[in-house]
């Protein structure tokens, strides 16, 4: 018979035999106030020991709970309406938050208006009153903006060409040279509100010298600080900003706070100061707006304007009036790019369940796109916004690539990534109110997408046309049979918007709920 010594247990009386008992055991010589200390820091560490416990076990708790939220994207190129199909989430569902950032929209309003103005005049500097050139001679580069003189160089020398000048041509240049200087104050401050709402974040890349701008730029605008604007909690809704930590948020609050006020009266002065000046140069902007030598300039395609620029300019009166506070509809037109990608959380109650859904609105420019993978592998649902009245424009980042190709194409990588091959997907072919202002005007597609032929020139047939453009993409990327929702919408529209917006809900519920099993 074979016999062993059995080894010392945790709980045997001969704590000699274990080495850690001996490690820890206090040393003979300890004092009464070392006795004391020693149990002191004992107890603080045991009382970290368990705040760390408990932090895990509510970190457990809440991924449990997120894991049963749904994972909304907003995808598609630049422009496309991502951020204003956003803001209309936001109007249906958590409508006081929209009120609450309300004066933010001044900023950005003003600049939609500042810098519309300085591209109108920089093309009629370069173009004149457009002249009767073919415009088929124009390359198109760069869609909505008109190359600017090289710096400190005379437009006459460069683009003029030495072409005699009539009594007409004359009296445009004088007319526009006394413009530009009576709208200096506000091309001045241009730059001033570009600086505010990127916080001096340049982008290389950014086409037209659009600005981009980070998560939290409201709270940047309203001179609040930023960790205070990472969470909204009224009315049910909650906006999740990415950006500083909460933990950030919490050293130096005093030094926060007196940040805060200054940047308050930074913000107030700048919108005092470009209010002023918009209300007294209102007079100017209209005149330079209703020239008849922009209207051609905009028809020979030699000044290119978005939709928000028609839309601020021809509503100049109201916007430069003093006091000014913007409106629903305004704060829908206004324009900035998204920069990275912003998370916005709403409680939405469905059927009597109550769901959490966090809503992404990404960067939808190609030198971003790398930033929505990682958002890809738990994704619920996506939204897909294709622009198709971008079929007469081109890319910022490649003039030789159709925007409506360039959504064809990325449509096409949604479709076949892996991770998202259970996704559930949505198509909305965007921007229809501009497309049939164009038909309508008499812009052909046919002629900057030559596979169209001499098909109709009108609404009904162009969005059956991209439709099935679409839809063929879908369905020879779709090995898990999966649908495809199709809806024709002008993001702008907010009466029409909801309805497809709870339609949208309805239907990415259900999917929600046949996945978890629960039907």
């Amino acid at each position: 018979m074979i016999t062993t010594s059995r080894p010392p247990s945790v709980h045997s009386a001969n704590t000699d035999a274990d080495p850690f008992s001996v490690l820890l055991r206090p040393p003979a010589s300890e004092t009464e106030h070392e006795r004391v200390a020693r149990l002191q820091r004992e107890a603080d560490a045991k009382r970290i020991s368990d705040s760390i416990d408990e932090e895990i076990k509510a970190d457990r708790e809440r991924l449990r709970k997120t894991k049963q939220d749904i994972r909304l994207l907003l995808l598609g190129q630049a422009e496309s309406g991502k951020s204003t199909l956003q803001k209309q989430f936001q109007l249906l569902y958590n409508p006081s938050g929209l009120d609450e950032e309300r004066l933010s929209w001044r900023t950005v309003i003003y600049f939609n208006i500042a810098r519309p103005i300085r591209r109108i005049l920089d093309a009629l500097d370069a173009y004149g009153d457009g002249g009767d050139d073919d415009d088929d001679l124009i390359p198109e580069v760069n869609y909505g903006y008109t190359p600017n003189p090289p710096s400190g160089m005379a437009v006459t020398s460069d683009y003029a060409e030495n072409k005699s000048i009539t009594p007409s041509q004359a009296s445009l240049e004088k007319k526009v040279s006394q413009l530009r200087a009576r709208l200096s104050s506000l091309l001045a401050a241009e730059e001033r509100l570009a600086e505010r709402l990127s916080g001096g974040v340049n982008v290389s890349g950014s086409g037209r010298g659009s600005v981009f701008v980070r998560t939290g730029w409201q709270a940047r605008t309203l001179g609040l600080a930023f960790g205070k604007s990472r969470e909204r909690t009224s009315s049910g809704g909650r906006f999740s900003f990415t950006g500083r930590s909460s933990i950030d948020n919490q050293k130096g609050v005093s030094e926060a706070e007196l940040q805060a006020k200054k940047a308050q009266a930074e913000e107030d002065d700048l919108i005092a100061e470009v209010g002023a000046i918009l209300s007294e140069s209102q007079g100017d902007i209209k005149e330079l707006w209703e020239l008849p030598a922009v209207k051609r300039l905009r028809d020979r395609r030699r000044l290119k304007l978005e939709e928000w620029a028609d839309y601020f300019l021809n509503n100049i009166g109201r916007v430069s009036n003093s006091g000014y506070v913007p409106t629903t509809e305004d704060i829908l037109h206004a324009r900035i790019q998204t920069m990275g990608v912003a998370e916005h959380v709403f409680d939405m109650s469905v059927h009597g369940r109550t769901v959490r859904w966090h809503l992404y609105d990404v960067g939808g420019a190609r030198g971003q796109r790398h930033s929505w993978i990682p958002y890809f592998d738990d994704a619920t649902a996506i939204i897909f916004l294709a622009p198709v009245s971008a079929f007469d424009q081109y890319l910022d980042e490649d003039p030789k690539i159709n925007r409506v190709d360039d959504s064809l194409q990325l449509f096409k990588q949604i479709c076949s990534n892996a991770l998202l091959k259970r996704t559930h997907l949505v198509l909305f072919l965007n921007k229809t109110d501009v497309l049939k202002s164009k038909l309508d005007a008499g812009t052909r597609v046919n002629k900057y997408i030559t596979s169209y032929g001499d098909r109709a020139n009108e609404y009904d047939a162009v969005v059956a046309y991209f439709r099935a453009h679409f839809t063929q993409v879908h369905r020879r990327n779709n090995e898990n049979n999966r649908v495809l929702f199709t809806h024709l919408t002008s993001v702008v529209d907010t009466k029409a918007m909801q309805s497809i917006i709870t339609d949208v809900r309805d239907s990415i519920f259900r999917g929600y709920l046949k996945s978890a099993a629960l039907v």
